[in-house]
């Protein structure tokens, strides 16, 4: 498994090693000692095409997220929330699919959202804590100051997704201040 680091402090993109032949393929999806964190909670997510999920995240049960394609492609979306971060308030964005055989991790802190770009797109995600309702938030993924050139212009999104809040008011909001990133 070869660890890649980015200029976003621990976000890194894992390039798993995959053993292929006739038959198909048997592929290596985490290691513990490649990331010093302790994953306690597993979900998968299908998705149709033009699909956006997110922007997501947790104030005060932050999750640390390992991302896994394990059928399809997505355009990958972190935003760093954190307040003391030299990257506070950019993004970071990669392709993910189940060719390229890359994971991305994105600590806790950040934003996380995707859009499906194939059929049956299958994410996996490794959490370091479990889901809180209580604690979720989001911010709206064509937010203008955020310029995230997505790659649709007419996603479908969830009831819930066409509501989020801009940046700029979720970064003023309570649950932003009293975060604990």
């Amino acid at each position: 498994m070869k660890i890649i680091k980015t200029k976003f402090s621990g976000l890194i993109i894992y390039q798993r090693v995959s053993y292929n032949d006739s038959r198909g393929y048997f592929r290596e999806l985490f290691f513990e000692k490649s990331l010093n964190k302790k994953f306690i909670f597993d979900y998968i997510s299908l998705s149709k095409k033009n699909v956006i999920r997110g922007l997501h995240l947790q104030t005060k049960n932050p999750q640390g997220k390992l991302i896994t394609v394990l059928n399809g492609r997505i355009f990958d979306i972190a935003l760093d929330c954190r307040k003391k971060s030299k990257t506070f308030g950019k993004y970071f964005k990669i392709i993910l699919s189940d060719k390229n055989n890359k994971s991305l991790f994105i600590p806790e802190g950040f934003a996380h959202g995707f859009c499906s770009l194939t059929n049956n797109s299958i994410l996996h995600y490794k959490c370091t804590n479990y889901r809180n309702p209580n604690s979720e938030t989001g911010i709206i993924w064509n937010d203008k100051k955020l310029n995230i050139k997505w790659p649709i212009k007419k996603p479908i999104l969830s009831s819930k997704d066409k509501i989020n809040q801009e940046f700029d008011k979720f970064t003023s909001s309570k649950k932003f201040l009293n975060s604990k990133w």
